[in-house]
């Protein structure tokens, strides 16, 4: 009994510790039994365990970027710390319709722990701001957003082997006086839920009995300081909930309400096609919400807002105002602008990534989405690697073929090319250089150097840096999780292009933006679409577009599900005009 009591201890642990131990097995005859002995494992599968141990991946924000880094992110053999103010994922586009109580709060945003809940990865979250980041000795320096007993909050430090940055922007009110004390802004959940209490505020301080008609007239006064996506949706939106609901409530001061929309550039929504942004403008006069253009504010103090008219030889303007919403600029965050400098990137609005969205003069640090912006090498930059790594047999001379043969790594290292040659409708390759001898047969052109500099020298003319959008950020992130899913497999076989000035080929393919269309919501169910392709829809019918793409697009099926229920329940009983 007792030796059977010892070999049920043993191998009880054998199977509990499997990985720490090894089997001997001794097949003797001593007394007709067998001895089986449990020895330590060797050096040789302990270094094979260090060996294995998880990188340390740090990341900082969970906005657009962040969360769908950490949606496709599945490689378990990291281990994923993240850091943000905010333990929340927030659906932004739909941050004008939270302000009008079209949709509530709670159904835009999903709890990060939601989100890699399921996962089968070793995932940590911290509710902290970042401070500071030490690139040098590789420490992210955080202080939390929850104060202990002594109202303090805690400081900690976390190490990291990698880290990706994605905590988005500030907003940029350009040195502008008074924005900072005067205006609501429109980038965060709370921001929303701040601008909807101020609305009702206006109405309700706009009916007293003691106040004057004039003083009415300017706390009914809604302006709006940006002609962008926001600043046009939300101007939207709130001429709808004035007009179908709180008239309503109101009707002793409905006539008193004014939406202005002040934009300094010639017209509003100017990246859209130009269709669009007259039908905007045309819709907005007929709404009779006062379009200004060409209006940049200069100042705003508690009451008036100020005006430089840049169609006007610089006439000063002051507008009385209610509330004032400012949706205009993206500013870069004081511990973003202090990492910047230690790593040589001062005088910028964003840090400088390559095109793997890895923050240059740093290995293992990366950037993606509104803090970041891809610097993407010129061709003509590179354009001696480029001849000699297709210059094959060191002719001096460049045949069609030998530049065909590198021509798709070309399009993927410098995608302008492929730009330029749709920009001239051009075909392949030999239709550009031909360009530069008309009179021989494509067969059989020949360029040197210098001749090739002349082909290819407007070719960087088609370079774009990319928007400050949801669509951008969130496709960085999927990216970028792919690369870290394949780290390994891609270091043993490289599937990017070729290396032009050195040995070999990239890890991964450079980081490619596939823009999928966008939309700007004009107010009373009509919305603006432009898809690839120079697709304009307008009307209705994009407006049921809009609504389809932005319930696929929640992160969960509960936000789903209440975003579809807010809006059911609007058609039915109207909007929330409550302060809750």
């Amino acid at each position: 009994m007792r030796s059977f009591t010892f070999f049920d201890r043993v191998s009880r642990a054998f199977r509990d510790h499997g990985s720490n131990f090894k089997l001997v097995l001794l097949c003797t005859t001593v007394s007709g039994g067998g001895i089986v002995a449990y020895g330590e494992a060797v050096a040789a599968s302990e270094a094979a365990a260090a060996a294995t141990e998880k990188k340390k991946v740090v990341v900082l924000g969970t906005g657009w970027a962040g969360t769908s880094f950490l949606r496709n992110l599945d490689n378990p053999k990291y281990e994923v710390h993240v850091v943000s103010p905010r333990n929340y994922f927030a659906f932004t586009p739909l941050l004008p319709s939270v302000t009008c109580g079209t949709v509530e709060a709670r159904s835009i945003v999903e709890p990060v722990r939601n989100i890699f809940r399921k996962k089968k990865m070793d995932m940590q979250f911290s509710e902290a701001e970042c401070l500071k980041i030490d690139a040098a000795h590789r420490k992210v320096y955080c202080r939390s957003n929850i104060s202990n007993n002594l109202n303090e909050k805690e400081e900690f430090v976390v190490d990291y082997d990698y880290l990706i940055i994605a905590v988005g922007a500030n907003v940029n009110t350009f040195n502008t006086p008074g924005v900072m004390e005067n205006c609501h802004f429109l980038k965060e959940v709370e921001d929303a839920q701040k601008i909807r209490r101020t609305v009702i505020d206006c109405f309700e301080r706009a009916s007293l009995p003691s106040v004057s008609e004039e003083e009415k007239k300017r706390i009914l006064h809604f302006a709006i300081v940006g002609g962008g996506p926001t600043g046009v949706e939300f101007a939207a939106s709130l001429h709808d909930y004035v007009t179908e609901d709180l008239v309503n409530i109101y009707p002793g001061i409905k006539d008193l309400v004014k939406i202005t929309l002040l934009e300094a550039g010639d017209h509003i929504l100017s990246m859209f096609d130009k269709r669009i942004t007259a039908f905007a403008e045309e819709k907005f006069g007929r709404d009779g919400i006062d379009v200004k253009t060409g209006s940049m504010v200069v100042k705003v103090s508690e009451k008036e807002i100020s005006t430089k008219e840049m169609k006007n030889g610089g006439a000063i303007t002051t507008i009385p105002y209610g509330m004032a919403v400012w949706s205009t600029g993206i500013g870069t965050r004081p511990f973003i602008r202090d990492f910047m400098s230690q790593i040589g990137q001062t005088n910028r609005r964003a840090i400088a990534t390559d095109e793997w969205l890895r923050v240059e003069a740093t290995n293992n640090v990366y950037a993606l989405g509104d803090c970041a912006t891809i610097n993407q090498r010129k061709v003509m930059e590179d354009i001696a690697a480029i001849f000699k790594k297709a210059d094959k047999d060191n002719s001096g001379t460049l045949t069609v073929k030998e530049f065909q043969e590198v021509l798709d790594d070309i399009c993927e290292r410098y995608p302008q090319v492929e730009l330029y040659l749709k920009s001239q409708q051009m075909h392949n390759i030999a239709d550009l250089l031909k360009g530069s001898k008309e009179d021989v047969e494509k067969e059989s052109i020949e360029l040197n150097i210098e001749e090739l500099k002349t082909v290819l020298s407007k070719v960087d003319s088609q370079m774009k840096f990319l928007p400050a959008t949801a669509q951008v950020a969130s496709q960085q992130g999927t990216y970028l999780a792919k690369c870290f899913n394949r780290m390994e497999e891609c270091e043993k076989n490289p599937e990017g292009p070729i290396r032009f000035r050195g040995e070999g080929r990239h890890r991964f393919k450079p980081f490619r933006y596939k823009h999928l269309g966008q939309f700007a919501p004009l107010g009373g169910e009509q919305t603006a679409a432009q898809l690839p392709g120079d697709w304009v829809s307008i009307g209705h019918s994009s407006q049921w577009l809009w609504y389809s793409v932005y319930a696929s697009k929640q992160v969960s099926w509960r936000t789903r599900a209440l975003v579809v229920s807010d809006w059911t329940r609007r058609f039915i009983f109207g909007r929330d005009s409550s302060q809750i």
